[in-house]
């Protein structure tokens, strides 16, 4: 079933950078979520979805608790399709700009939660990334890796399940190779996995529209009340009813999902 296209007309004020200090984000290892520093508040915006209903996936691939609730979005996109239910993802944006200092005392932070997101999930995880002398934890540029992809799977009918692959894609190669989101030859890979052209993605990824749409989604899910990732929600004309913030299995979402169809 194809989807069609989220709109993008709500534009509160969002920082570009949040504070460059690491305890401003944080892993909850009980509640499964990575919680976002505070912005300035947001006003509800309609939803989106003026017919029928439409489950949101608001993740970021630089998000580790995401990463590790991966094979869930993919088993929820796939239950979506079966059930003839509208499947969305909006990019989350959990460290636009990154610039926490790449030292010790983030490489401790980082590592901390990363080996107890694979303990819990048992995801893989490599922590060669550690090694580097240098490294800008910036989740801007899979963000709008994720929003160009959209676009260009607009058309296919299995955009929703090419581009939670393509999402996928990106945190293995990220989590689990540790290669660098930031550099532009990241995203091949995912691009020959889903069959997008990298030419034609190379040109939206670095075009300047792309990062304005990756911030559209982050004011959108904003609006919406998410505030930690992953996150889920449901719309159903104007309403939005978030589903849940953290770490969730499917049998929970499809139990939360049936009374409000």
């Amino acid at each position: 079933m194809k989807e069609r296209s989220w709109t993008r007309d709500y534009n509160p004020p969002f920082p570009a950078k949040r504070p460059n200090m690491p305890n401003k984000f944080t892993c909850d290892a009980e509640t499964g979520v990575c919680q976002i520093p505070e912005i300035e508040p947001a006003r509800h915006t309609p939803s989106t979805c003026q017919q029928g209903v439409e489950i949101a996936y608001i993740g970021d691939p630089l998000c580790s608790w995401c990463w590790a609730v991966s094979p869930v979005v993919a088993a929820l996109q796939g239950w979506c399709s079966g059930q003839n239910l509208r499947f969305a993802i909006i990019a989350g944006g959990l460290r636009p700009g990154g610039g926490d200092p790449w030292n010790s005392e983030f490489k401790a932070f980082l590592r901390h939660h990363w080996e107890e997101i694979g303990r819990v999930s048992g995801q893989p995880f490599s922590f060669d990334l550690f090694e580097r002398d240098h490294f800008n934890y910036d989740s801007l540029p899979p963000c709008r890796a994720v929003v160009v992809a959209r676009d260009l799977l607009a058309n296919r009918n299995d955009n929703n399940r090419m581009l939670q692959k393509f999402f996928a894609a990106v945190q293995e190669c990220f989590y689990a190779q540790n290669d660098d989101p930031g550099q532009l030859d990241f995203y091949r890979e995912p691009c020959a996995q889903t069959g997008i052209d990298f030419v034609a993605f190379s040109a939206g990824f670095t075009a300047p529209e792309s990062e304005e749409n990756a911030r559209a989604d982050f004011r959108l899910s904003r609006s919406w009340g998410i505030r930690g990732f992953p996150g889920f929600a449901l719309i159903k004309g104007e309403k939005v009813e978030i589903l849940a913030s953290g770490y969730v299995d499917l049998a929970t979402l499809t139990a939360r999902i049936r009374p409000l169809l």
